[in-house]
């Protein structure tokens, strides 16, 4: 996949590359937000400090940089609520999310996924993968609002986040010349 935009906006929603500068706002919010997201997200179980925002923030840049994977800042307004990626795969994507607790329900995810697959469609990806754990059921209805099918389960990399089964659901939806995602 070639390289996506640095910057989408939908309304009060955009989505920005991260950058270095952003160490202390990710620190805060992800700190702020540990209960929520350690329950889903190993990295977020033992702490969130600001060594683990800055060596994360290095990692997007060199992420960015090898086309291996485009890290996102959510903003909704002036507020940072959450990050996406988009990891590139065999013939596609892969897109990954979280959001702070206080920003869940409004349909914020939505919107950013729909931005994010109309991009990789664009710039040619044959598909777009969401895996999140079973039991995660506010992480699956973002792909299935937006008409994934649900193909597939796997076992979940190890070590697992304390709310992980183990086992999760792979969704996936195709590029196709009629997907309305998919319309320039």
């Amino acid at each position: 996949m070639e390289t996506p935009a640095e910057t989408f906006r939908d309304g009060d929603l955009a989505l920005t590359r991260w950058h270095p500068g952003d160490r202390t706002v990710l620190t805060a919010v992800v700190g702020g937000s540990l209960a929520h997201l350690g329950a889903w997200l190993i990295w977020a179980t033992g702490g969130y400090t600001d060594d683990d925002s800055a060596e994360f923030l290095r990692l997007t840049v060199k992420r960015w940089e090898s086309g291996e994977a485009y890290e996102y800042a959510l903003a909704a307004g002036a507020e940072l609520a959450g990050g996406v990626g988009v990891m590139t795969r065999d013939g596609g994507v892969e897109i990954g999310y979280w959001l702070a607790p206080g920003f869940t329900g409004r349909g914020l995810m939505t919107r950013a996924v729909t931005l994010l697959i109309e991009e990789a469609f664009r710039l040619g990806a044959g598909y777009v993968e969401i895996k999140h754990d079973e039991l995660n059921v506010r992480s699956g209805a973002v792909p299935a609002r937006l008409g994934f099918t649900k193909v597939r389960e796997e076992p979940a990399e190890k070590p697992l986040a304390p709310s992980c089964t183990g086992t999760n659901h792979v969704w996936r939806l195709a590029r196709t010349p009629c997907s309305a995602l998919a319309a320039p």
